[in-house]
């Protein structure tokens, strides 16, 4: 019995996996985007065929394989709805007149959309502010609600949203309820039920959905989103859990920025949503389209949906773009530094031409490998004009970059791998002196609350540290 099992894994198991392997990595220089990767795999699937063929089916892949193409056979209501807001928003298109030719258009021509005038937007700074801002606005809801969020908790937090929406869906309010089912693996299916029960439609984003996309799990929603009757819209950090109000002890404070929006750029979010939407459960449903401008003087923004169903990696030339648009300065805050080759020279090119650069960081980690790949990238980055800060108090998660005095962002990006290939992601980009000021401000209170970081401390830890840096540099691809 034990002889035929070892014939059978010597003559058909061990060749088939080789042949699985050969034809994998095939298929990997073919569709990996860069040669390094292509390569990597190629050569792991040939040699070690059993490790690498999961690995590879489930890390592999660089494309969200379906959505644009679900989008087009619904295409009939989706490109009504997209007409409808494209025509909307022209009429508050803003004049590249107003700022540096050619700086808007990039940020345009990335998101298939225009920036807006007479935008009112209120920056929230850490929880309390952005969930009392939050759940106001779903008090004030009048026909809907829409929310996406990576991360729910059945925690004080998430159990105080779920009975206002309850209380809403009561009071005839419709809310629909997108989550990803990754980032939400630990929400227990009573809570769920509950929302189902009280008339709520909640979903899953079902990255898996599809034929051919079984192994489909290492994208995620990472998108946090909150719109209340087509008017009003909620845009940043700030996932749904007890740890975003600093009730964590094992974080403290955690230090997270959001944004309320008003007028003609909600219609942006409001589509991303929408489009999510029919993904995962292919139906439309009526919403209001008309967010006339709400202030005649108010901030200029565009919003900017990216992910791994782009045609390019939108979200790592978001950042590079801004990066080169720079002429005084780049501030930026991130939870992770795990930045693009593009990314990385992108900001030597701009310390050369004596641009400031801060990055501020995390001083205590929530992930540990994604905290020590990070370490190798500071070091590559040890150059005249970027200073490296670590946030001191708490757990930094907020994700802000600022531009000169020109352009604010705030959203759900990181300066990673994930949120450059992987993720699904929306930021909103800022153009209004006022608001500008306001980030500046909030930035220069987080700086005087870090310690400048050196690039070469992880140097100076014991071997095992060092040995840990490296090896988490290699996974930064899947991080």
């Amino acid at each position: 019995m034990i002889s035929d099992a070892i014939t059978l894994l010597i003559t058909v198991i061990i060749p088939l996996f080789e042949l699985l392997g050969i034809a994998t990595a095939v298929h990997a220089i073919v569709n990996v985007r860069t040669s390094q990767g292509s390569i990597a795999w190629a050569v792991s699937l040939v040699t070690f065929p059993w490790v690498a063929l999961p690995l590879y089916w489930v890390f592999g892949r660089r494309r969200f394989s379906g959505y644009i193409e679900v989008l087009r056979q619904g295409r009939l209501e989706h490109e009504k709805q997209t007409n409808e807001v494209m025509c909307q928003l022209q009429k508050t298109h803003v004049s590249e007149k107003k700022i540096r030719p050619g700086v808007f258009k990039v940020f345009e021509n990335l998101a298939g959309f225009p920036f807006t005038n007479g935008n009112d937007i209120k920056l929230l700074i850490d929880g309390p502010a952005t969930f009392q801002s939050m759940f106001q606005s779903i008090n004030m809801a009048k026909e809907y609600i829409l929310l996406q969020y990576f991360i729910v908790h059945d925690d004080e937090l998430g159990r105080e949203l779920k009975s206002r929406l309850i209380a809403r869906s009561g009071e005839g309010i419709r809310i629909y309820f997108l989550y990803d089912e990754i980032g939400c693996h630990k929400l227990p299916g009573r809570y769920i039920q509950d929302l189902k029960d009280a008339g709520i439609e909640i979903s899953g984003f079902r990255t898996t959905r599809g034929r051919g996309n079984r192994f489909q799990i290492n994208f995620r929603n990472h998108r946090k989103i909150t719109i209340i009757d087509g008017k009003t819209a909620f845009v940043g950090g700030h996932n749904i859990g007890d740890e975003y109000m600093g009730r964590d002890p094992k974080y403290g404070r955690w230090r997270d920025t959001h944004i309320r929006i008003e007028g003609p750029a909600v219609r942006n979010i409001q589509l991303s949503f929408v489009g999510d939407w029919y993904w995962a459960n292919r139906t439309t449903f009526t919403l209001n389209w008309n967010t006339p401008p709400q202030l005649s003087n108010g901030s200029d923004v565009l919003v900017l949906p990216t992910g791994p169903a782009d045609h390019m990696e939108n979200c790592s030339l978001m950042f590079v773009h801004a990066i080169h648009s720079a002429r005084k300065r780049i501030w930026l805050a991130s939870p992770y530094f795990i930045p693009s080759e593009a990314t990385i020279k992108a900001l030597q090119t701009a310390s050369l031409r004596d641009i400031e650069i801060r990055i501020m960081l995390p001083m205590n980690p929530d992930h540990r490998t994604v905290y020590m790949a990070g370490f190798s990238y500071l070091a590559q980055l040890d150059i005249p004009g970027i200073t490296f800060y670590r946030y001191v108090p708490g757990f930094l998660h907020q994700k802000v970059f600022l531009i000169d005095d020109m352009l604010a962002a705030v959203g759900t990006a990181n300066m990673d791998n994930r949120s450059f290939r992987l993720n699904f992601e929306i930021t909103a980009l800022i153009s209004d002196k006022k608001f500008v000021k306001q980030v500046e401000e909030m930035l220069e209170t987080d700086f005087s609350q870090c310690r400048i970081a050196k690039a070469d401390e992880y140097l100076k830890r014991g071997f095992l540290f060092r040995f840990g840096v490296k090896l988490a540099r290699l996974l930064s691809p899947i991080l």
